[in-house]
């Protein structure tokens, strides 16, 4: 049981939820840019939400299947084709042996999902199957998918019912970016968090997996830009000498020692992954109260989907 890529996209890699607990050994969690589309996703197919996945950027893939299989694609929409019709986002759809799926450019955000019943079946690397691109591991021999390459999907876990599609699509709001204050926000003056704030950034062609670099209003510290060594969480905000923010993501360093005026709330971690260069945005202040609740509806939504 498997697929087989006719056409590799631009970046088209395995990922699943993320491989977890290796920080201290320099290793980030990776796992999909957008996990709450990707998990919508594997609700779709009846999945567990750990089952891998292919993520796809800006261009996506062709495949043909080696064999009948349930499908779903989610995120951003891009222009996709079954058999030369349009095939939908955000809905289960039975797949028969030898159809083509053509996923081609994006039509808003950066990324897409193929989410398949039963998960791809790639090897456990340090407990996950994610595609961790920096460090060449995990997914396929840790690298972006290539013409030709075959995929093995599983079988459906009779134990976990799919949804059949959603009520409406699921679209992402991209100009606002949430934050909480960072561990060096007293750091900076009353009129550099302004200029933070009050003004929009624009996403670089230097972005990737590892991090977003931003230019717009340079901000400047009360001391050096440089602190001793530190542990850098997902979706901080650093600000390095140039004044430019730099947002880390999912294969971000684990430490560093730029100072963090900001951290990206964990709801709004998903906006990050829709980011494409060129995309503009601002940075919003919330409290931790409240980037809390955020998350909670976040859950809540996630799980009465199966209760619908």
């Amino acid at each position: 049981m498997g697929l087989e890529v006719l056409r590799a996209g631009l970046q088209s890699t395995v990922q699943d939820q993320g491989r977890f607990g290796y920080t201290h050994l320099g290793v980030s969690a990776s796992g999909a840019a957008d996990s709450f589309a990707f998990r919508i996703g594997n609700m779709l197919v009846g999945n567990p939400k750990h089952a891998a996945g292919i993520e796809m950027t800006i261009v996506g893939d062709k495949y043909r299947f080696q064999s009948d299989a349930y499908i779903a694609l989610t995120g951003s929409e891009f222009e996709a084709e079954l058999d030369n019709k349009p095939i939908p986002f955000w809905q289960g759809r039975s797949i028969k042996k030898e159809q083509i799926l053509d996923i081609r450019s994006t039509k808003t955000g950066a990324r897409c999902y193929l989410c398949i019943t039963g998960g791809i079946n790639v090897e456990d690397v340090m407990g996950a199957k994610t595609t961790h691109l920096t460090s060449g591991m995990g997914g396929v021999h840790g690298r972006i998918l290539k013409k030709l390459d075959e995929l093995d999907f599983g079988k459906l876990d009779d134990s976990i019912k799919p949804i059949q599609k959603l009520n409406e699509s699921i679209t992402t709001d991209n100009k606002i970016i949430r934050v909480t204050k960072g561990t060096q926000w007293l750091w900076f003056h009353k009129n550099q968090k302004n200029k933070f704030f009050q003004h929009q950034y624009r996403v670089t062609d230097l972005s990737n997996r590892m991090g977003l670099r931003l230019i717009g209003n340079a901000i400047n510290t009360k001391k050096e830009s440089e602190i001793t060594t530190a542990g850098i969480p997902l979706g901080a905000i650093q600000i390095p000498g140039d004044g430019q923010p730099i947002i880390s993501f999912v294969e971000h360093q684990t430490t560093g020692g730029y100072p963090i005026i900001a951290n990206v709330i964990s709801a709004d971690l998903r906006k990050i992954g829709q980011l494409k260069p060129e995309d503009c945005f601002q940075f919003e202040l919330i409290s931790f109260g409240a980037a809390e609740k955020l998350k909670v509806d976040q859950e809540i939504f996630l799980h009465s989907l199966h209760h619908d």
